[in-house]
């Protein structure tokens, strides 16, 4: 789509710097939910309809309470994957009803239903998606604000995005998406690490018409105050109950592959997505035994069966690494029991089947890292006019 054309469709409330006598690193980083001054006139008037769950914090408070303190007229909640609270396990279903404290309506996004009908959003003027997310594109908060936001497009309902850091907003790797493996782990053909806010991608998705009626999506954006993609970002709430901390963060685009192998990666532990283990392949000297945490892993892979593998915990390993994926498939040939247990699954995640059959075909890790390289220099191009923050 031609810049011209792009910037007349989308109109962007950009960030302007306070004070020319401030250093913006030496500031405090402002997510775009506290910055109020700049979305409120936005919003007088309308009905309101919110996307959020527990990361959807002005200060200490909640956005919902936030916005009612401010006399907004909030008319419906739009709960994603772990619910409006953050306390449903992966996968889990997502029921309808009200929320207990403010009587406001609750529609799932998750789940059979991930676009709400077109006689839910007649009774919406516009749609806010405040949600943390953590910069891997098999998360799935960014499938659902791609259906909301075409939900919105296709209703005439205006969508603001309040823009928050990205945790691994300095790295883009791993293979780009290709669409015959499209599924809600994986909706846009970007890399698996695309370095981008959940606001630059918002802007993507309509610049690229990967959504229906794109050029009819009144798109408001507020980008967060004195960030840049490389800062350190330590997310102030747990974004999903198997991510409690940044360690979990940072290794999640690499441990999440083995979510499609028999090994665990500590689900039912107090350190989900920092070990991995298995109860007949022993990568290392680690022991650890999954049990079942409602709201978090309910009935966890290997649950109750002694584990032995390695520990995380303290692992300075950061972005994408496959190494230990690598060895792991490795071992469990020697062993003669089958790795890629759900074939299928790891397609998705990854995007495409070339990265099993790459493994699968004893392809080392700098061959794997090449075949994609020239895709994510396609990519990185092509992201250059919806980037909100400096490279």
């Amino acid at each position: 789509m031609k810049l011209v054309a792009f910037f007349s469709l989308i109109i962007v409330l950009c960030l302007s710097a306070c004070t020319t006598n401030i250093n913006p690193a030496s500031e405090k980083i402002l997510v775009g939910a506290s910055q109020s001054k700049r979305y409120l006139p936005l919003l007088k008037g309308k009905r309101v309809a919110l996307v959020v769950n527990q990361t959807s914090r002005v200060g200490n408070s909640h956005l919902v309470d936030f916005l009612l303190s401010k006399h907004i007229n909030l008319v419906r909640i739009f709960a994603p994957e772990h619910g409006f609270r953050g306390d449903h396990d992966a996968g889990a279903h997502v029921e309808n009803g009200l929320d207990s404290k403010t009587g406001i309506p609750i529609t799932s996004i998750y789940g059979d239903n991930k676009k709400p009908s077109k006689d839910i959003m007649d009774t919406i003027d516009i749609v806010i998606f405040d949600i943390q997310d953590v910069g891997a594109r098999f998360y799935t908060y960014i499938s659902s604000m791609h259906y909301m936001m075409e939900a919105a497009a296709e209703s005439n309902t205006q969508f603001l995005v309040l823009d928050r850091p990205n945790p691994n907003g300095k790295f883009v790797d791993g293979p780009t998406l290709d669409l015959a493996y499209q599924s809600f782990v994986g909706m846009h053909p970007i890399p698996l690490l695309h370095g981008m806010t959940i606001a630059e991608l918002a802007l993507m998705i309509k610049g690229e018409s990967w959504i229906s009626d794109a050029s009819k999506l009144q798109l408001f954006t507020i980008s967060v105050a004195n960030y840049n993609r490389n800062m350190h970002y330590d997310l102030p709430v747990a974004p999903s109950p198997n991510l409690p901390n940044s360690q979990a963060v940072q290794l999640y685009p690499s441990l999440c592959f083995f979510e499609a192998t028999p090994l665990s990666v500590g689900r039912g532990t107090d350190f989900p997505f920092q070990v991995i283990g298995h109860n007949l392949v022993s990568l290392g000297e680690f022991a650890f035994t999954p049990i079942s945490k409602p709201g978090a892993a309910l009935h966890p892979k290997l649950e109750n069966q002694a584990l032995l593998g390695i520990n995380l915990q303290q692992s300075t390993q950061h972005g994408l690494d496959l190494t230990l994926f690598i060895e792991a498939y490795r071992q469990f040939q020697q062993a003669g029991i089958t790795f890629f247990e759900h074939s299928s699954f790891m397609d998705k995640l990854a995007g495409t089947n070339k990265l099993r059959i790459a493994i699968e075909n004893g392809n080392s890790l700098q061959q794997i890292q090449t075949s994609w390289e020239a895709d994510l220099q396609a990519f990185k191009q092509q992201r250059k006019p919806y980037l909100l923050y400096p490279e």
